[in-house]
């Protein structure tokens, strides 16, 4: 039960163990195939613990991606969640925890991004950057539609995002935070060419 804010350690327990067993069932099969019983018995808990908590399978799964925008959220904000005006171009790498998140659930992102749970969070967390960044996040824009930037920019971050999960986490969070910042500070006035073949 939830009294004032805190959650009792054992409600907290009986969800941490069913949220773990269905990651590690996926691990081995699709989410249209892990049944309630599976979850159940992986966890150690029943079916009552279950359906106390969840009404079925997908609550148990929104539950999970819920905890990872939340984390998600927390960790974008870091840079500017302190100052008035963020100079976006004067980003300390350091200051970027967003790799940090995803470095601390590895584990959760690597077992979803092998399952058709995928699209689904990948949805869910641009929807949520996009809200926040557009409700906190302010740019003097001079004539350029600020959706659309939004939607760019949002979307070259989870490209990389996503591209470090599919490397299997291959650069340190301290190389992607750099690289990250450098790429944002990137405005090239021209680009070589090479003639097409």
């Amino acid at each position: 039960m939830e009294m004032a804010g805190k959650v009792d350690p054992r409600v907290a327990r009986s969800k941490t163990a069913l949220k773990q067993a269905l990651l590690g069932l996926l691990e081995d099969k699709e989410f249209e195939a892990v049944t309630i019983t599976e979850i159940v018995l992986t966890s150690g808990y029943n079916r009552g613990t279950f359906y106390k908590h969840y009404d079925n399978k997908e609550a148990l799964l929104e539950d999970i991606l819920n905890d990872l925008i939340e984390g998600l959220l927390e960790a974008f904000r870091y840079p500017y969640e302190q100052t008035e005006v963020f100079r976006v171009h004067q980003l300390p790498p350091g200051s970027v925890k967003i790799f940090d998140h995803f470095m601390e659930h590895a584990p959760t992102y690597r077992i979803l991004s092998r399952s058709q749970v995928m699209p689904a969070l990948r949805e869910k967390m641009f929807r949520a950057l996009k809200d926040i960044s557009s409700r906190e996040l302010l740019p003097e824009l001079d004539g350029i539609d600020a959706e659309l930037l939004a939607d760019y920019s949002i979307s070259g971050l989870l490209g990389i995002l996503f591209h470090w999960i599919e490397s299997g986490f291959a650069r340190s969070p301290a190389y992607m935070q750099e690289q990250l910042v450098k790429i944002i500070r990137f405005r090239p006035d021209e680009l070589q060419t090479r003639p097409s073949t």
